[in-house]
């Protein structure tokens, strides 16, 4: 690994970070400590999303324009602007405003960064480049939670402006440590398409990128989008657990990643990325099951709860088996030059089924509990026909990045074909 990829690594980490050292308690502190009701606080999470779903179209066209780098820094500083409002904020409408600058900095980071990954990282790194991005946001996330819950106090408002300021002070801090990043030519993979006026028309004209989008959909949406909404509803309404229960759950899931996530990467490494995905839905679909025997099931307490934390720690296997399997694909999709707007489209996929996932999975999960599972299920069983099928539209070293490894399959230079394509 090299400076420029560690560095990235460390602001991923630190970005992730960022979002779970206040999103979590976001609602808490627009609510009660500046005393601005649930509708406010409700209205500043859904700004979140909707901030995100505004600015990613834009994201992807000035980072093939201007470069990742550029394109990071601003959306830092936009972050520390936002995030230093927030903790000063004591209106609606100056929350709303510092709510909508911190989610859209934050949603350009995403894309940004990947980019970077992919700009550092060859054919055959990037699998596992990708794989340790994803532990340290799983990381930062958890750090960043823990840290802040002991932080905040909600009889203080100052110690909520506190979180924020030290919030907006990392951010800055990392624009200090990225700026001294120094990007190589981007990589290409052997037979990626190359572009044809890099716009959304040719994005959309990528066949394998649109049904990997539609499968990045139903991905984010069954699993990613029921995590705090719709499968919790579902586990206190349906199987009757705890909230203690519902939190080792979720530290199950964390705690899958973490172990699993490079023994997996060795395993996923050798073998078609659309197979590993169509395992995931697999593996999903029988975490499905095992929330239908909690909440609908005939055993004790005991066993419900038990199956309820392994239905979060299968999602957290998938989770570890996707992290060097999609976004590493994402890219080699990408034409020469294009990474930054395929990873920004991918993002756009990703808020648009993390805002629609919940919307529709937590009444479901809260009263109708066996149409709630069989639903998911199926949408689950429907991820492994979409990965088979994706299969059939990638070349042969798109799906397994091994088998060029005796080969020159990486260029630099936006103009450089790929050395041996195929038509």
């Amino acid at each position: 690994m090299g400076a420029a990829m560690r560095r990235i690594h460390v602001g991923n980490a630190l970005s992730a970070f960022g979002l779970g050292f206040t999103v979590p308690f976001l609602y808490v502190y627009v609510a009660q400590v500046r005393g601005l009701g649930s509708m406010t606080a409700g209205v500043v999470l859904a700004v979140f999303a909707v901030a995100a779903l505004v600015v990613l179209p834009f994201a992807g066209r000035a980072i093939v324009r201007r470069g990742p780098l550029p394109v990071l820094l601003v959306a830092l500083v936009t972050a520390s602007v936002g995030a230093l409002s927030l903790g000063l904020a004591n209106s609606a409408t100056t929350v709303v405003l510092s709510a909508a600058a911190l989610g859209a900095g934050q949603a350009v980071m995403q894309p940004a960064l990947a980019t970077m990954i992919v700009d550092c990282s060859s054919a055959e790194t990037r699998s596992r480049a990708f794989a340790t991005q994803f532990f340290l946001q799983n990381l930062g996330l958890g750090v960043g939670g823990l840290i802040g819950g002991h932080i905040v106090d909600t009889s203080r408002a100052g110690s909520f402006t506190l979180l924020f300021s030290i919030e907006a002070a990392m951010f800055l801090l990392l624009v200090v440590i990225m700026s001294t990043v120094r990007l190589p030519h981007a990589p290409k993979v052997e037979g990626a398409p190359r572009a044809e006026g890099g716009s959304w028309k040719q994005l959309l004209g990528n066949r394998a990128m649109v049904r990997l989008s539609v499968l990045g959909f139903v991905l984010f949406f069954a699993c990613y989008g029921q995590f705090e909404s719709g499968l919790s509803a579902y586990g206190v309404e349906a199987a009757g657990i705890s909230t203690s229960a519902l939190g080792t759950a979720m530290a199950a899931n964390t705690a899958m990643i973490v172990v699993a996530q490079f023994a997996v990467l060795r395993f996923v490494e050798r073998r078609k990325r659309s197979r590993v995905i169509a395992a995931v839905g697999v593996i999903w679909a029988v975490a499905w099951l095992a929330a239908g025997y909690a909440g609908l099931g005939h055993g004790s307490q005991t066993m419900a709860t038990a199956a309820f934390v392994s239905t979060y720690a299968l999602f957290g296997l998938g989770e570890a088996m996707l992290s060097p399997t999609v976004a590493p694909l994402v890219a080699d999709l990408a034409p020469a030059g294009m990474a930054g707007q395929y990873n920004s489209a991918f993002a756009l996929v990703k808020q648009l089924a993390l805002a629609i996932g919940p919307a529709v999975g937590g009444p479901m999960g809260a009263s109708l509990h066996g149409p709630y599972v069989v639903t998911f299920l199926l949408f689950s069983l429907g991820i492994t026909y979409l990965a088979i099928r994706l299969g059939r539209q990638l070349t042969p070293v798109q799906d397994q990045p091994s088998l060029a490894r005796s080969r020159v399959v990486a260029q630099g230079g936006a103009t450089a074909a790929p050395v041996g394509a195929e038509a």
